[in-house]
């Protein structure tokens, strides 16, 4: 046989070896939730990794969520005080820049909601969220406000992993996946404009996508 042919079979051989692999990593988890009210969604788990310094491990018994900047009643929430605070449930389509997206079921708590227990004073315009790896990106309040942001904690009925975020990651329809912060530690709403990591290199600052 050609060396040619030879290679092309090899490659031929180890493809189907590897098709079983693949299939098995793209099985649902137990008690993920792969359809809701209709919508097919995105997998839990993904094979990339976009963040700026890799997947952060945060302590969840030291974790807390630090609320302030322009509020009257600063907040320092532990994990299970975010989980016991009212919470919303819904899909929401969260695309890249980098040319693909997610279609995920995703439950957390408003932004607008924790600005309001922490009583959000009238010149905040900007909230800025903050994450463990030094990450940052901010959103208009009047656009988080209205869109009803949210800091989730599950995606696809399961809790946020390492590589997907644990503790937090915001949820920003409309906007492209790097407003989508990860590891959320603080959210600090002011009345300045902030640029966050990728905004300071040139990314756009709306990230509008198209509804």
């Amino acid at each position: 046989m050609h060396r040619s042919a030879l290679a092309l079979a090899g490659l031929l051989a180890a493809a189907l070896l590897l098709l079983p692999l693949a299939a098995a990593a793209a099985d649902p988890r137990p008690g993920e939730i792969t359809e809701y009210q209709g919508q097919k969604l995105s997998p839990y788990d993904r094979h990339y990794d976009n963040s700026i310094k890799g997947a952060q491990k945060i302590d969840r018994q030291a974790y807390r969520l630090e609320v302030g900047g322009l509020v009257d009643k600063p907040l320092s929430l532990s994990y299970p005080e975010i989980l016991a605070l009212a919470s919303q449930t819904r899909v929401e389509n969260m695309p890249c820049v980098e040319g693909w997206d997610e279609r995920l079921l995703f439950q957390g708590v408003a932004v607008a909601d924790l600005l309001a227990l922490a009583g959000a004073r009238p010149q905040g315009s900007t909230v800025i969220f903050r994450a463990a790896d030094g990450y940052s990106s901010a959103l208009p309040l009047a656009y988080v406000q209205k869109a009803q942001v949210l800091l989730a904690y599950k995606v696809n009925g399961l809790e946020l992993g390492i590589r997907r975020g644990f503790p937090l990651q915001v949820v920003a329809p409309h906007k492209l996946g790097y407003k989508w912060v990860k590891w959320v530690t603080a959210v600090e709403l002011t009345d300045q404009p902030h640029l966050g990591y990728w905004e300071k290199k040139g990314y756009s600052d709306q990230a509008d996508t198209p509804r």
